[in-house]
């Protein structure tokens, strides 16, 4: 016997799914979700989007990939690009979630997975909330299901006592579900997952029944190989992916684009000072992390050790969006030297004793010797000593 789930929300602290959207008019929230940051830009493209669209599609695969990749419409609407990248990748991402197998975006931390992720279910199914955030202590029950307790122990296992998680909400209703982080969920949690995405069904023995997929269900994951407490995919739950491995920005202007743009997103929603003011910052904070992370300096002349963490565009980010926001309230509105140099002191130096010495070494070998750095030398061996 097959049984539909009537939408409901979800206890996330019983389930381990995201939070149900609010409903309250007007609230003001610091991180709007993909579907209502960018609602304009969604709606656009549905309106002039008269291409096929797979079944509960908000719009076609040509108009998620423009979504992705921005562009201009018909009408002169301008998408802004949420990912800057090979197109490519993008149009397999997005083509993969149009079959049946599901889509697993691979990459070292800081490579967009996320923020592809939702924003690519949020054109999709025009909702990123069917989320599972993977962790150590992801139970099975965020996967599949969960029960309302009160209920279960006073009537016994029923359909009124049963609580959908996101995956079986997404399944019922013909959406995408996420699971972020999936090689941090234990591994005989993960294996859950494998008679959902081969069968499409999900049991629930308790009452006999099970839970059908209907046309519009996918899935999307997330993962990463370099963090600490990572569970290797099984090979029979790899097999049902369509693996898509997002890179590092190839060049440093790319990099900086990626920078600017959502450091410029963030610091909107924050009252800080306009990015421009600070592109000549953020242009030595991409050029001192791609170094570090490469091993090598930008002209190839001198080889460099590299620290401990992975140095990503993530972490770019977050430096810069601190160092605007010193600027702001501690200095003149103007990103400088002084503004970035304790935020990269933090993200370089995660060992103190290693990679301490490994920054020392750069400051004196590299930094030291540039021309027009002399000011970010002495701000960041004021915050070194």
């Amino acid at each position: 016997m097959s049984v539909s789930v009537e939408p409901t929300f979800v206890d996330p602290s019983r389930s381990g799914s995201a939070p149900a959207k609010s409903s309250a008019a007007g609230t003001e929230t610091l991180r709007p979700h993909a579907e209502d940051a960018f609602a304009a830009e969604l709606a656009a493209l549905a309106a002039q989007d008269d291409r096929p669209r797979p079944a509960r599609w908000r719009m076609s695969p040509w108009a998620v990939a423009t979504y992705l990749l921005g562009g201009t419409l018909p009408d002169g609407t301008v998408i802004t690009p949420k990912y800057v990248g090979p197109r490519r990748i993008v149009e397999v991402a997005v083509t993969t979630l149009a079959t049946d197998r599901a889509l697993l975006l691979l990459g070292v931390p800081g490579t967009a997975k996320t923020w592809v992720s939702e924003h690519l279910a949020a054109a999709v199914s025009g909702d990123s909330t069917l989320l599972v955030q993977g962790t150590a202590g992801t139970p099975e029950e965020a996967i599949r299901y969960g029960w309302n307790y009160a209920r279960l122990l006073a009537h016994g296992p029923s359909r009124d006592a049963l609580v959908p998680g996101p995956v079986m909400r997404a399944m019922a209703e013909g959406m995408t579900a996420r699971v972020e982080e999936l090689t941090r969920i234990p591994a005989d949690v993960q294996d859950t997952l494998i008679t959902i995405l081969s069968e499409k069904t999900l049991p629930i023995p308790e009452l006999g029944e099970e839970v059908q997929a209907v046309r519009g269900f996918n899935l999307i994951a997330t993962a990463n190989d370099r963090d600490r407490g990572v569970n290797d995919l099984s090979s029979a739950l790899r097999r049902r992916f369509n693996t898509v491995v997002l890179p590092l920005p190839e060049t440093p202007e790319a990099e900086v684009d990626i920078v600017a743009r959502r450091v410029g997103q963030i610091g909107r929603s924050l009252d800080l000072p306009a990015v421009p003011d600070g592109v000549d910052e953020i242009r030595r904070v991409v050029t001192v992390f791609r170094e570090l992370r490469a091993g090598v300096t930008a002209d190839g002349r001198t080889k460099l050790k590299s620290p401990s963490g992975t140095l990503s565009t993530a972490e770019v980010i977050s430096v810069v969006t601190n160092g605007l926001a010193l600027a702001a309230h501690f200095g003149d509105g103007v990103l400088r030297a002084g503004d970035v140099a304790a935020g990269i002191l933090g993200a370089v130096v995660r060992d103190p004793a290693a990679d301490r010495v490994v920054w020392q070494e750069y400051l004196e070998t590299v930094v030291r010797e540039r021309d027009g750095w002399k000011d970010f030398y002495r701000a960041c061996r004021e915050v070194s000593a």
